[in-house]
């Protein structure tokens, strides 16, 4: 189920998916390149605009709107999707050292919520938050381009190739 807060279509948002637990999945990058199919298809077909975007080792941020449809409805089957890949990746990928654990874990929180039959990936809240102006905007991108920053894996936001702020960023982005 998607965060409680409504989103209208063509409204720009930040917003933040998180792997439960805050698991570090996206330490590998197969999952994130998982995410960046994903999200371009999500650009191409569902009317899916990125102005600004970092994947981090258990999340994702991105200032996002989406045309003319509503954005949670998307970000919902996006999640129910890219949770369907990434398991079968976990379970069939034989170099996958943490492939019980993860398992163990996302079971774990697929019987907290009987909405989960047997695997829960992603948490449910998507916590977007309308950006209103300009300088709110460019707030959010900083923050989002910093995270890797914060995090020490870079000393510059555009070292980091899971990024809007890296020039060879696998996504292609929108300008708002």
């Amino acid at each position: 189920m998607s965060d409680s807060r409504h989103t209208t279509a063509d409204d720009v948002y930040f917003v933040t998916l998180t792997v439960s637990g805050w698991i570090d999945l996206f330490s590998r990058d197969t999952y994130k390149k998982i995410l960046v199919q994903n999200l371009e298809h999500c650009q191409k077909h569902e009317s899916l605009e990125i102005f600004s975007y970092v994947i981090m080792t258990n999340h994702l941020h991105m200032l996002t709107r989406r045309m003319d449809n509503d954005l949670n409805e998307l970000l919902g089957r996006f999640k129910g999707f890219t949770s369907k890949e990434m398991l079968k990746e976990i379970q069939e990928n034989p170099k996958e050292s943490r492939k019980e654990w993860l398992l163990h874990q996302f079971k774990f929180f697929a019987q907290k919520n009987a909405q989960y039959s047997k695997y829960h990936l992603w948490q449910n809240k998507n916590y977007p938050t309308q950006i209103y102006s300009p300088e709110v905007f460019m707030q959010k991108m900083n923050y989002i381009h910093q995270n890797p920053v914060r995090a020490g894996m870079v000393t510059d936001p555009a070292h980091y190739i899971y990024s809007s702020a890296c020039p060879d960023s696998p996504l292609e982005m929108n300008r708002w």
